[in-house]
Formats: structure tokens, sequence, C-alpha cells
């Protein structure tokens, strides 16, 4: 029988951000003529450095990790391991193949091998931890802390640091979307006859007062503190979370700064009003431990539509503007503008997925 686990989405998720880092600009698709299994056969690259072989190696570890792990929670009965390295290597050869049709990307039979080697090692290493009991000391831990059907909530807990990275118009402002979604299909839609059925708006977008930038920075900290409240048994276990948390949303936040304005602005954006609404989400966040499940993620729901809906009908001043082109300039620790995304589209997916827990039935029990 196979059972269910929060590896599987992981893994897809990981397999989908390698898919978009090889593919990567999706740009001037054509057939350059050439036989797709030409750079199979080609000889051993003149030019390699050690960072090439270790990116190519470590970039698909995760993946054989996460696909190993979830093989051996799910079906235990399947040679793990094995299958693994057959899906990393499928995976890898087709981006490799791809990049045939891509002139920006040059594809490698060098590559091809130390992704499946990478692919190896990694579950290699999952199967290693599974055979001395540290996964099933994970199980137990999970079992101990979190509710049963508490995958889609520890997918979106793990991803919202991530996100952070993306640096926001104000900390901790996920989702601010609208205006730069509006300016992309304005120039997408030039010179057709499309672009006259956009709306005007008849009073431009206005930066955010004050006291609305503290409500932001706020909600920012307080909804995955929420979140994970509504998945964990026990108080003191909440309050760890709370810390664990915070801290996250410190460090993330800082290293963004870091990456974007260099290490020494690492926490010019902590200023007063910024404190201040980390203390109000501390505040707010303690005496909702007490909160039940249900009440949790109505509040959740309802915080984040209000911080939506306020960073939705704000516009970004244009010192933000040059903060993202200097942003947009990295490819590799960005990963080609994928964090990018993540920071965007993380709020939207938590509220696909509130309201989804809201409007469920019945919990469906899954195994981690």
């Amino acid at each position: 029988m196979i059972k269910k686990t929060a590896a599987w989405p992981l893994a897809a998720i990981y397999a989908a951000l390698i898919i978009y880092a090889s593919l990567y600009p999706f740009e001037n698709w054509r057939s350059q003529g050439v036989d797709w299994t030409a750079f199979l056969w080609a000889p051993w690259p003149q030019y390699w450095t050690g960072f090439d072989v270790l990116s190519n190696v470590l970039g698909y570890a995760p993946l054989g990790f996460i696909v190993a792990l979830a093989l051996q929670r799910s079906a235990r009965h399947l040679p793990a391991v094995g299958l693994t390295l057959v899906m990393g290597s499928l995976l890898a050869l087709g981006m490799e193949s791809l990049q045939l049709f891509l002139p920006a990307r040059v594809p490698s039979n060098v590559d091809w091998g130390l992704n499946s080697a990478g692919t190896l090692a990694g579950a290699c290493a999952a199967w290693t931890l599974e055979r001395f009991g540290f996964l099933d000391r994970w199980s137990r831990f999970r079992a101990n802390w979190f509710d049963a059907n508490a995958q889609g909530s520890l997918v979106l807990l793990a991803l919202w640091p991530i996100a952070l990275l993306f640096p926001a118009p104000i900390p901790m402002g996920l989702g601010q979307v609208l205006e730069r979604a509006e300016d992309a299909l304005a120039l997408m839609l030039q010179e057709t006859p499309w672009l006259d059925w956009l709306p005007v708006r008849e009073v431009e977008l206005q930066p955010l007062l004050p006291v609305y930038e503290i409500l932001c920075v706020s909600l920012g900290q307080l909804l995955p503190c929420l979140l994970a409240y509504s998945l964990i048994r026990r108080l003191h276990q909440k309050a760890v979370a709370w810390f664990v948390l915070t801290a996250c949303g410190l460090l993330f936040t800082a290293l963004s700064a870091a990456l974007t304005y260099g290490p020494s602005h690492a926490w010019d954006w902590l200023n007063a009003p910024v404190q201040l609404a980390l203390v109000l989400a501390a505040v707010v966040a303690w005496p909702m431990m007490w909160r039940t499940e249900k009440t949790l993620q109505v509040l959740a729901l309802v915080g984040l539509v209000l911080q939506l809906t306020l960073l939705n009908n704000a516009s970004a001043n244009a010192y933000f503007a040059l903060t993202l082109q200097n942003w947009e300039q990295g490819q590799f620790i960005r990963f080609h503008g994928l964090i990018q995304w993540l920071g965007w589209l993380w709020p939207f997916a938590l509220l696909v997925y509130l309201m989804r827990c809201l409007s469920a039935a019945r919990p469906t029990k899954m195994e981690a």
C-alpha cells in the first residue's frame, strides 16, 4: 500500500526549480540542426572549474535525497535508491537535451553525469539515514509535534524563509504584485488593439501610510506563526515555533538585504517602525497560542487578505524599482528569478491553502 507523504510535494517543487534553472531564459527556442545525442559522445570539455563540478552535484543532491525519502516513506517495498537514480538521471538527460534548442545554453555529457552523481549521493544519504533510524526519529518527532494532516502547512512554512530572500517594498511584505503585473501586461499588449481594453486608474497608487506599513510588517511576521500554531499540538511547542519563525524572519530578511545592498547594510531595514511592528506581532502571537485550529486558520485568512489588500493598493517607490534591477542581475544564488516568483506567489499559495482547509468537509490523514 502506498502512503502519502509531505516529501512528494517537496520533490515536485524542487524538480520544478531544476527545470526552471536549467531552461532559463526560455527565449529564442529553435532547432540548431544538431543530433540530440551528439553531446552524449562529446569528449571531456577542455575548460571546467571546481565550481562547475560542485554546483552540478549539489544541485541534484537534494532532489535525490527528497525522492528517495519519499519512496522509503510511501513505498518501502520498492528499491528507493535505484528508482531515484533513474528518475534523477532521466530528468537531467531531458534538461540537457532541451538545452540544444536554447542558444544561450550548452548541453554537456559531463553535466549529465555530475547531475546523476548528485542524485545518487542524495539518495544514498537518505537510505543511510533510514538504515540507522534517523528518519524514524523524525517521524516520531513529527507525530509528537504536528497533526497528521500537516504536510501542506509544513511545505509552506519551509518555503516562507526562502520567499523572504526576495526584497519586498516593506519587510515581510510578500505578495505586492498588482502594480508590476499591470505594467508587465501593458508592455506585453503594446501595439495591439487589446491595450485599449486595459482599465485605467482614475487615481495613481500612493505609497503606504506609516501606520499601514507597521500593520503589514506585523501581519507578515504573524501569519506563519498562526499557520504553525494551527498544526502544532502543545503550548510549549508553539512557543518554540514562535521563536524559530521570528528568528527566521529576522535572519532571512537580513540575508536578503545583504545580498541586495551588501553585507554592511544587512540590518538597515530594522528601523524603529519595523521594530515596533515586530513587537506588535509578538504581543498578538502569544495569546493566539491558546486558540483552536479553525480559529487560527480563520484569523490567518483575514489577516492575509487584509495585508494583500493594503500592499496591492499601494505603489512601490522608485528606489525599490532600482533595488529590483540590482536583484534581477543575479542568477546563481537567486536561481534565475525563481526566488522572485516565490516571493510574489507564496501569500497566494497560503490563501488557497487556508481556503481549502476551511472548506474541507473532513481532514485527510497523511504521513510525512
